[in-house]
Parts: structure tokens; C-alpha cells; sequence
């Protein structure tokens, strides 16, 4: 891939039992790493036994029956390979930051690991495509590519297929302004810069995947729901303790749970007398 990398990059996709990515679990991981020293690409993908019902929804989407992951491995098994694999590499993907990579996390957090993202950064190729020409991955493969997809929803070439789209979209886009909703222009933002793509392909108001915590016009972290919508979030539960034990004993992802024990440990040790 032409594209100057100063850390290995790594597309991904999943395949699951379901879409909510707390409940569900992966059944298929494929992932491609580019390295940064320019050595050819490392691809790893698998099947696993998600140890749940698939359910039937997901079957019609990606085709992978009970049958297929009876005798895989359990993510447990190998989530080592995963990891080591995965190292301090950035992360990118179709969808990947409202879905794979909060599932990912989710599924590292269940067997005591952590896939820690604050220091890494992330390109969603699909907010590229959504932001510059609101398709899916089919259309955007034909639309930057003039290529049909096969084997749709089969998480490998669902990889490549994001990978020919995202090199389609830094062709295209190269010197091509973008306006948003609100007439703002950003000059050239698809450019062959990992930071740059970051930037655009995230909303940085938000501080998790889920979209519980966001910052507020004076860039402090303050709730997106509930009772405390819109109130700081350190300080806040740092005085109600029982909602503070209700976030990290209820169904809130490990992300949330991790950003909000850092921000009241945080808040107290500044706060001490």
C-alpha cells in the first residue's frame, strides 16, 4: 500500500453473533497488518466459537452457522495471538469505531486483557464514505474501484475490499475540499496521513464508542445520558458513589467503565486536602 506509516496499520473486520457489541461475541476475526518499515503485509483471520446462540439475523448477513464454529477455538484460546499480533499498531476498519473495535475490546476485557486505544489512532473508512458519498461497501468498492463485490460479509474480504476502497478514496479526494452540515470547509482533509484521518473519521465530541460521555464547549468530559446529562462526569461521581458502582456494575462497556474510574481517580488525588 502506498502510504507513508510512521506505526504498523492494521484493517479489521468482524463477523458476530449479533450487532450489540456488550452482548455479542465474535465468531470471525480477519485482520491485515501493514507495517511501517514498508515489509509486505501480514494477514490473520479465524473462526471462533463464540460459546452463544448466533443469532438468526446475523446468519442471513454473513452466512456462519453453529455448525461452522462448533469445533474453533474459544476467543480466550486465542486471544493472545490476537493481541501479539495486534500490538501497538493504529487500527482501521469499515464501521470499526462504533462496532469492531468496541467489540474487540469488549471481547479482551471478558478474559482479563486490555486492548488500550488512548494511545493509538484510528481510521474508520466508512465515515470517509459516509462524509464524501453516503453508500455501502458494495456501492463504494464499484463507485472507487469499478469492482463487484464477491463473498460479501466474509470478514477477509470485506478487509480487502475496505482496503481497494480506502486506497480509491485517497486517490479521489486528493485536493478535494470538505464542507459540513454547517458550511465549515476543511482543506484537503484525505491526505496519506494517519493523524489526518483520524481526525476526520472521528467525532471528537464523544469520548467512547458508545457515545456516554462527551466534552462539553469547554472541553470537559460531561455525561450524554441519564438523570446527569450534560453535568461532569469526575465530579459528579465522585459525589454519588452509588452511581458510580451502578456505571461499572451495569451493562456500560469496558471503555466507559476504564475512562470513568480514570477520571474520579483523577478528580480525587487533585482534590485531595
Amino acid at each position: 500500500m502506498d502510504f507513508k506509516l510512521d506505526r504498523d496499520l492494521i484493517f479489521l473486520d468482524l463477523e458476530a453473533t449479533g450487532l450489540n457489541v456488550i452482548r455479542d461475541r465474535i465468531i470471525q476475526i480477519a485482520m491485515v497488518k501493514y507495517f511501517k518499515d514498508g515489509r509486505e503485509a501480514e494477514e490473520l483471520s479465524m473462526l471462533i466459537n463464540p460459546g452463544i446462540p448466533i443469532s438468526e439475523e446475523a446468519m442471513q448477513v454473513h452466512g456462519i452457522t453453529p455448525k461452522d464454529v462448533a469445533n474453533k477455538p474459544t476467543f480466550q484460546q486465542v486471544a493472545d495471538k490476537i493481541h501479539e499480533f495486534i500490538g501497538n499498531a493504529d487500527l482501521a476498519g469499515y464501521n470499526s469505531n462504533r462496532f469492531d473495535i468496541p467489540m474487540l475490546m469488549e471481547e479482551f476485557a471478558r478474559v482479563g486483557m486490555e486492548l488500550d486505544i488512548s494511545r493509538r489512532r484510528t481510521i474508520d473508512v466508512q465515515r470517509i464514505f459516509y462524509k464524501m458519498e453516503p453508500r455501502t461497501l458494495k456501492a463504494a468498492l464499484k463507485f472507487y474501484c469499478d469492482e463487484d463485490m464477491e463473498d460479501a460479509h466474509d470478514a477477509l474480504a470485506d478487509v480487502k475490499a475496505t482496503v481497494a476502497v480506502f486506497q480509491g478514496q485517497l486517490e479521489r479526494y486528493r485536493g478535494i475540499d470538505y464542507i459540513d452540515e454547517d458550511g465549515n470547509a476543511s482543506t484537503s482533509p484525505i491526505i496519506k496521513d494517519v493523524q489526518a484521518l483520524h481526525d476526520f473519521t472521528n467525532d471528537m465530541r464523544f469520548v467512547d464508542a458508545t457515545q456516554k460521555m462527551r466534552y462539553d464547549t469547554n472541553g470537559e468530559i460531561v455525561f450524554n445520558f441519564g438523570k446527569y446529562n450534560g453535568q461532569p462526569v469526575a465530579a459528579t461521581l465522585s459525589r454519588d458513589k452509588q452511581y458510580y458502582n451502578w456505571i461499572l456494575n451495569k451493562e456500560f462497556s469496558s471503555q466507559v467503565k476504564q475512562v470513568v474510574k480514570k477520571l474520579v481517580k483523577e478528580y480525587e488525588r487533585n482534590n485531595q486536602k
